[in-house]
């Protein structure tokens, strides 16, 4: 099993650089990847990750609190058509212009409509701050964070677990939304903080760490991710495979700890045998394709945007 993780890294990363590429399909020949929807091994080209870096961070008003509420704003719903009907409605989405009624009024509408607000992805529950909907619940949550300083609280944080611990503080930020939200933030250029700081495993890693190395990974989670982040190279060299990174950058922790979460899932078919926590044993989500084409734009103080230019670069 633990081998199947590098072997499923190895192979879905090989299907990302193929379709960046524009390799025409099939992208692989594993039955499995070929009919059921996984995430791609570096979170920050996942799609919605690559909306809400080129889209929403680096667009627009570059102030931290402006940046700080647009990050907020897109990930409580996650889902780039509702950040798209909120942009077309009000133009430059901005706090300075911010009006709860009026934004309360776009997505009311939006619902009349039959549309989805919310992205699949993972629940994000709605606190409870008096409103009777989800949405107006999770716009009086923006409203607490900026009134409660937390732009300024998360520019002066020492650390990425300070910037998670700020994030925990506030209503329906349990672990791992707090974590997500971190890593979110540290994607702009007002962060820099190093993305090997700090790890969080959320439930679907457990699971997967949970088939790889059985109960006696229980309650060291974290200290797991580390290691196979770590040792990531020698693990690739050791079962032959060739991996490609991204512009030369190495997986960090919080690519580790999706990979977990993919792998449980791919294991439900690949080893059925196998159990893990949730004891899951099929995938909902089927794989469909989706033409619109690949971004690859990271942020630039990553320094791999023209490494991505060019070829893949491989590790050794």
């Amino acid at each position: 099993m633990f081998d199947t993780y590098w072997r499923f890294a190895q192979a879905r990363q090989d299907i990302y650089l193929r379709r960046l590429r524009g390799d025409a399909g099939p992208w692989t020949h594993d039955p499995i990847l070929s009919h059921y929807r996984f995430t791609n091994c570096y979170r920050a080209a996942d799609r919605v990750s690559q909306q809400l870096i080129r889209d929403v961070i680096y667009s627009g008003d570059q102030d931290w609190a402006e940046v700080f509420y647009r990050t907020v704003l897109f990930k409580l719903f996650n889902r780039y058509s509702t950040w798209q009907r909120l942009s077309e409605a009000f133009g430059a989405v901005a706090w300075r212009t911010y009006d709860y009624a009026a934004m309360d009024r776009v997505l009311t509408d939006a619902l009349a409509a039959g549309e989805r607000l919310y992205s699949a992805a993972y629940v994000i529950p709605p606190p409870r701050l008096g409103e009777l909907r989800k949405h107006r619940n999770h716009l009086r949550l923006i409203e607490l964070m900026m009134s409660s300083a937390a732009p300024a609280r998360i520019a002066d944080a020492s650390s990425l677990r300070e910037v998670f611990e700020t994030l925990r503080s506030f209503p329906a930020f349990g672990n791992f939304l707090a974590y997500q939200f971190a890593i979110d933030l540290n994607y702009a250029a007002d962060l820099d903080f190093d993305e090997m700081q700090f790890v969080v495993p959320g439930p679907g890693a457990r699971d997967g760490i949970r088939k790889c190395f059985g109960k006696a990974a229980d309650g060291i989670e974290a200290d797991v991710i580390r290691f196979v982040t770590d040792t990531q190279e020698q693990h690739f060299a050791r079962l032959g495979l060739s991996f490609a990174t991204l512009g030369g950058r190495r997986l960090q922790l919080i690519d580790c700890q999706n990979l977990f979460c993919e792998v449980d899932k791919y294991a439900r078919l690949a080893h059925p045998d196998i159990t893990g926590i949730s004891g899951r044993t099929q995938i909902k989500q089927h794989y469909r394709h989706d033409t619109r084409p690949l971004t690859a734009w990271f942020p630039p103080k990553w320094g791999i945007n023209d490494r991505l230019a060019g070829a893949p670069a491989r590790a050794a």
